[in-house]
């Protein structure tokens, strides 16, 4: 029986956002995928993803106060 897609990683999509903010969260997305297809399914999996989600958010947040580039 193939594993179901953890639910979280639908929040790692990053296609909707502006080219530099794209940059900050690809990163996260890949890794979520890759922890995803690599480790078993659990509760530990589980905060591991959702403690990332939180980074994300974190990081692209931040990364809305960069200067615009010209």
């Amino acid at each position: 029986m193939p594993e179901q897609t953890p639910p979280i990683l639908r929040y790692f999509a990053f296609d909707h956002l502006p080219d530099h903010l794209k940059a900050v969260s690809a990163p996260f997305a890949d890794l979520a995928n890759q922890l995803a297809a690599t480790l078993p399914p659990g509760p530990e999996t589980s905060v591991a993803l959702r403690k990332l989600l939180e980074s994300k958010d974190a990081a692209v947040r931040a990364a809305l106060d960069l200067p615009k580039e010209s």
